[in-house]
């Protein structure tokens, strides 16, 4: 909350309707409000909920929550798409992302739109809007690395550049990777499993074949980036977390005129030997301020699995915290919440 302006507090009565359709079992549906509304303090009790905050946002929470709680009353129903399309009508994405916001990224195979679904998957693609040099830190399941394909295939599509390179730092890479039976995709497949997996959700099997194929895209091991100069290009680089100071400072230099480079990682999953080896806290704390790179740091409100995934995320940073463990290399403002 901005500081020197004047904080109100509302309540909104929930009448007429079962607590339980607006608050979702054990409150997961108020954990989906909160997240969409990351200025404000949202406290739920009994059948009223509480805000808090500036006026402006305050209000704009109440007019939101008046069309939520008709719809529910009407339908008898709420789930969290019924929130989204409720909630997120395109002036109120305005105000939580600061600029404009293209629905949806890219159409899947399915012809299901992609589009971001929590409210910094919509602050990744509004920086990408003026930025060259993303980085997105945070927990598992926030969608971080699926949001970095998305706009990765739409840039693509809309040819913006000529190609996608995607890398990940593998325990094997280097000199163990030439023991790994296959050729240099088939060596990287364990390690790369959940790009494929987003890419599977977006493009045509046989498209992406091709673009395999031609080079349209490409797999290039981290340890493999020395030397090139990638021009024209949409990188990724995702589980960033487990490289080396040295190694993101190479990877971060090899950008080339009119390429767009997006790094994925948590701060918290490091599997280096050293926690201290990991680059990707030393790049968030120098590069942060510098125009034309964006820092998106996620928190458990975007978990976008399973509704478990929130809680055992809580659990473990909850244990950290108690046991001092110090596994929180960096929280990025995940306790303010």
């Amino acid at each position: 909350m901005s500081a020197g302006k004047e904080m109100i507090e509302r309540i909104v009565t929930i009448d007429g309707i079962d607590p339980v359709v607006i608050l979702g079992p054990q409150n997961s549906q108020i954990d989906k409000i909160q997240s969409l509304f990351p200025k404000l303090k949202i406290v739920s009790r009994g059948n009223e909920i509480k805000c808090m905050g500036e006026e402006e946002e305050v209000s704009r929470f109440v007019e939101k929550m008046d069309d939520l709680l008709h719809f529910a009353a009407r339908y008898n129903k709420l789930t969290e798409e019924d929130i989204d399309n409720l909630l997120l009508d395109p002036e109120h994405r305005k105000g939580v992302v600061n600029g404009e916001y293209d629905d949806v990224l890219v159409f899947g195979p399915s012809g299901k739109g992609i589009k971001a679904r929590t409210v910094n998957q919509l602050r990744m693609v509004s920086e990408y809007r003026t930025c060259d040099l993303l980085i997105a830190e945070g927990p598992a399941g926030t969608g971080k690395t699926f949001m970095a394909i998305a706009l990765a295939v739409r840039a693509l599509k809309n040819r913006e550049v000529k190609k996608i390179i995607l890398s990940r730092p593998a325990v094997e890479a280097g000199e163990r990777l030439g023991f790994l039976p296959g050729d240099l995709r088939e060596k990287l497949d364990p390690y790369l499993q959940p790009l494929y997996d987003a890419l599977n959700d977006m493009v045509p099997f046989r498209k992406l074949e091709s673009w395999f194929e031609e080079g349209t895209i490409q797999i290039v091991p981290l340890a493999f980036m020395r030397g090139r100069t990638l021009e024209n290009a949409f990188v990724i680089l995702d589980e960033a977390q487990n490289a080396t100071i040295n190694q993101l400072k190479m990877f971060l230099t090899r950008m080339g005129s009119n390429s767009k480079f997006i790094i994925t990682g948590d701060t918290t999953q490091i599997d280096l030997p050293k926690r201290s080896d990991s680059g990707l806290y030393q790049a968030i704390q120098l590069l942060g301020d510098i125009e034309g790179i964006g820092v998106v740091p996620f928190d458990d409100r975007d978990i976008v699995r399973h509704k478990l995934v929130k809680k055992i995320v809580k659990a473990y940073e909850d244990g950290d915290e108690r046991n001092g463990s110090g596994n929180n290399v960096i929280n990025n403002g995940r306790d303010n919440k």
